[in-house]
């Protein structure tokens, strides 16, 4: 007996028509042979489309679905890819071998693992149950006791044995480049580190970096060559997205997964790659031609996002970098705005200004602040806009993550503030204390008590250095070390003549928080330049007092902003640059164009970092379609002592010459 199933789809309609749907360029690359293929994508050219074509016409010209594998950076974009593909031939793509490098490294290891000694019941750690385990691992070792207050924390230390494994280097070279402080300790980590990994072996575990190196010793060990065979040949094909942002350990993947037939598609934009921090490997999309001789390079360049003006000026800027695939993108759109160049008095008018010009737009123009992006280099960019936007209820929404005054580092020195107004205020003082080496929950659950009864018996300043010193004399180890210099610090703190709230701040991260952060985060730099624009935004309110109040209206605005909203609410977009790569706006403002904060200080030192800079400022300008608002302050309040000067960014200087690519606008302030 036969029984017929009745697909509940409706049936697809193939329409795969290259000669229609496509310009010249990406039909070359779609039709392209199988080899080794190079697509140079720039801003807005049609990536995603071209990939797509791609893997259709493979599969179009007889090629299983199952003999593909596609390599993204996320499992959406792999969906929407395939959903296309199916959508292009009316074939079910779901046998295709599609998704992150780590979600097909899972599907490769279940069925091949047991080659390089890994079970295939093997348990999947997530970070934080990585981080957990490596934190039973420190503590076996007894490296609480046995070491200095600076020994990382479990969460920096498994970003530092991350990064070594993505970029196939020594956790001592690591550790070098972006933890120097850390090298005296570089013994105990690599001694950690090296029983972190025996633990998850003796446990038949693997974290997400695990996996990947499992599939590259699989390709790779001779003990394994048998089934790295077999795996090699389960695919004609391989393709890659966003390939400027893949690191070495992935650009090896790939390579060996294409040693057996031959054919690997790769599609990115080398001028898009800005992800060096985390390890991204330039290298392998600017050097993939050397390493492949045989391969055809091909350019996407048409670029249907932004106007020719903006284009102009994203093409002049780029084309300062050295090393680069050389191109420029001409428009399709018709002509617009010149992007316009607009210095400010300072952070306060720069934040003035937006708030302003976006008013603008979405009354006058009719635009949704949804359409309207603010983008920056560093979150503190944002912290003047934040507060102006809030003063103004114009809905916001930060895409780089939690605002400003929400994040976990700006909280914590705040809360010293908070406990020296309010020396009941137990939360804050929990909060604090907990940051300090050798003082756990309980201890700081009964300091902060004490602090309150000692603040309700003897008045407001109460006996808060005596209660740390009665407390450290109680004490042994590191928890009496740390009660000391509390004592010593809240003895400055507490001093009537330092009022200043940017004095109080620079106090806390001097004499303790730096070192907590230097300790506790991989972006240590970036977190202690953010407390110094607090400090420096502190510094405006005469009282401590009024600059708590200031941020508890601009959270509680924030806050009534979120729980009002709904998903579809009209909000305008925060970003930082990072973030926003891969989106667009119709129109774009960019902060903070100064010379020391983008380019950043820190960042020039090297010319492929001062290169790196400048792809940023490029994602930047390409994410405008029709307006492009580059801003500076002029002025920056000095710390100690008369403002200073600010220069525009170099990336705007270096392109300010015949025939113009942008035009200078003149802000006046008249009476309200």
């Amino acid at each position: 007996m036969k029984y017929v199933l009745k697909s509940s789809r409706p049936p697809v309609v193939p329409r795969f028509d290259p000669e229609r749907d496509l310009n010249p360029q990406q039909r070359s690359a779609v039709e392209a042979p199988a080899g080794k293929l190079l697509v140079i994508a720039g801003a807005g050219t049609g990536k995603t489309r071209t990939l797509v074509y791609r893997t259709a016409r493979l599969v179009a010209g007889g090629c299983a679905p199952e003999r593909v594998l596609l390599c993204t950076f996320t499992n959406r974009a792999a969906r929407e890819m395939l959903d296309r593909v199916e959508d292009l031939l009316g074939v079910d793509m779901g046998r295709c071998s599609a998704g992150t490098f780590h979600h097909v490294a899972h599907r490769v290891l279940r069925r091949f693992g047991t080659a390089i000694g890994l079970a295939p019941d093997f348990g999947i750690l997530d970070p934080e149950d990585a981080r957990t385990l490596l934190s039973t691992v420190i503590a076996e070792l007894g490296i609480e006791v046995l070491t200095a207050r600076r020994f990382p924390a479990p969460k920096l230390l498994h970003g530092l044995i991350s990064l070594a494994a993505g970029t196939r280097r020594t956790l001592a070279d690591i550790v070098d480049m972006r933890a120097p402080k850390l090298l005296e300790q570089l013994s105990a980590i690599q001694d950690v580190a090296c029983r972190f990994s025996e633990r998850k072996r003796r446990m038949n575990l693997c974290d997400f970096d695990d996996m990947l190196v499992h599939w590259l010793a699989l390709l790779s060990e001779p003990s394994a060559s048998a089934a790295a065979s077999e795996l090699k040949g389960s695919f004609d094909h391989v393709l890659v997205d966003e390939f400027q942002d893949i690191n070495a350990l992935q650009g090896a993947i790939c390579d060996a997964m294409a040693a057996e037939h031959g054919s690997l598609s790769v599609v990115g934009d080398d001028a898009q790659s800005v992800y060096s921090f985390r390890g991204a490997d330039f290298s392998q999309i600017h050097e993939f031609a050397t390493r492949h001789p045989e391969a055809a390079v091909l350019q996407l360049t048409i670029n249907y996002r932004s106007s020719p003006q903006i284009l102009a000026f994203a093409n002049r800027s780029i084309a300062h970098n050295r090393q680069q695939h050389p191109k420029d993108l001409q428009a399709v759109k018709h002509p617009g705005m010149t992007p316009a160049v607009i210095p400010l008095r300072d952070v306060f008018q720069q934040a003035e200004f937006v708030a302003q010009r976006v008013l603008e737009l979405h009354h006058e123009q009719n635009l949704p602040l949804s359409k309207i992006a603010v983008l920056y280099r560093n979150h503190s960019h944002s912290l003047e806009l934040q507060v102006e936007l809030g003063r103004r209820r114009i809905p916001f929404g930060v895409r780089s993550g939690m605002r400003f005054f929400e994040q976990a580092h700006i909280k914590d020195v705040v809360a010293y503030l908070r406990a020296r107004e309010n020396p009941q205020d137990t939360l804050a003082w929990v909060r604090l204390l907990k940051l300090w080496p050798g003082i756990g929950t309980q201890t700081a659950e009964q300091v902060a008590r004490n602090l309150a009864d000692s603040a309700k018996a003897a008045g407001h300043a109460g006996r808060r250095a005596a209660v740390f010193r009665d407390h450290a004399a109680r004490s042994h180890g590191r928890a009496r070390e740390a009660l000391e210099r509390l004592t010593l610090l809240w003895q400055t703190l507490d001093d009537p003549s330092t009022g200043n709230p940017g004095e109080l701040i620079r106090m806390v991260v001097s004499s303790h928080y730096a070192e907590y952060v230097d300790r506790s985060f991989g972006n240590a730099t970036a977190r202690k330049d953010d407390l110094e624009h607090l400090a420096s935004y502190a510094a405006h309110y005469p009282e401590v007092r009024e600059f708590l109040g200031e941020l508890a209206l601009v959270q509680g605005i924030g806050a009534e902003t979120i729980v009002a909203a709904e998903p579809n609410d009209d909000q305008l977009v925060l970003s930082t640059i990072h973030q926003a790569k891969g989106l667009e706006w119709p129109v774009c403002f960019v902060l903070w164009l100064a010379e020391g904060n983008f380019p950043m200080a820190q960042a020039v030192r090297t010319q492929a970092e001062l290169e790196e800079e400048r792809r940023l400022f490029y994602v930047a300008a390409t994410r405008a379609a029709d307006e492009l608002y580059l801003l500076f302050p002029t002025l920056e309040e000095g710390r100690d002592g008369p403002s200073k000067l600010l220069r525009p960014s170099r990336f705007l200087s270096e392109i300010d010459h015949a025939p113009p690519v942008f035009e200078r606008w003149q802000v006046e302030e008249t009476p309200a």
